[in-house]
């Protein structure tokens, strides 16, 4: 059995093949399953991918466009095949799936925090739970608001690393004493309240325990890896 330290101290390649180096534990959503309800929830995840710079919002309108046309049910097949694996995974249990949505939709299109302070934060939670889908992705969305290269692979020292701002250390920090203690210590408060007002001091431990939650499920589930997602190997 694989503890927790010696997930730690697997490398990222190890960590993968771990994940990924086996087939998902529950089947994605066949064409023939496809309800007017679970299109009703694409119609959301439309809304949440508009709120990043997420790479599939083409993929998710043009199927939705095409339902609501009366296309062909081979061309939404097509479509449907086209999705992220993850979507169409979670949609098997729809009403969870869409609170998630909603959560999601409200933390990356509507949240307090700053989207840097955010995505510094999913980074971090996704390099100390080493999910591979999750770190994948944000690399991207992070790097769309300014997140750096250098900066990416700076957080997988965390922020003991030299070269973060007083901020984006205790942030960082943050991640790491929620991770490891469920608290946030008052010398890290301290450093936050700086700058974030109470509903940022609010909304960060939500994305960070929300954002937790995802790894979990992601590498529970062994959910692939979407086209151009580089996992663990993401800079």
């Amino acid at each position: 059995m694989t503890t927790s330290r010696q997930t730690r101290r697997a490398t990222p390649e190890q960590r993968e093949a771990q994940i990924l180096g086996k087939p998902p534990r529950i089947p994605a959503l066949e064409v023939a399953e496809l309800t007017d309800e679970l299109l009703g929830l694409v119609a959301r995840m439309i809304q949440v991918n508009a709120a990043v710079d997420a790479r599939e919002p083409e993929t998710l309108t043009e199927l939705m466009s095409h339902h609501e046309s009366g296309a062909p049910a081979a061309t939404i097949a097509d479509g449907l095949a086209e999705l992220p694996e993850i979507i169409l995974t979670m949609l098997r249990h729809p009403d969870l799936f869409a609170r998630q949505a909603e959560i999601g939709l409200q933390l990356l299109g509507q949240g307090a925090l700053a989207a840097r302070d955010r995505e510094l934060a999913i980074l971090r939670v996704a390099w100390l739970c080493q999910a591979p889908y999750e770190w994948g992705e944000h690399v991207h969305i992070g790097k769309s608001v300014g997140v750096s290269s250098e900066e990416v692979e700076r957080i997988t020292h965390g922020s003991s690393a030299p070269g973060w701002s007083d901020h984006d250390r205790a942030v960082l920090r943050a991640v790491e004493e929620l991770h490891s203690d469920a608290m946030i210590s008052d010398a890290t408060w301290a450093v936050l309240t700086k700058r974030l007002d109470e509903r940022q001091l609010i909304e960060l431990p939500i994305v960070i325990g929300q954002y937790q939650t995802i790894a979990y499920y992601q590498n529970a589930l062994r959910l692939r890896l979407h086209d151009g997602n580089l996992g663990l190997r993401a800079r």
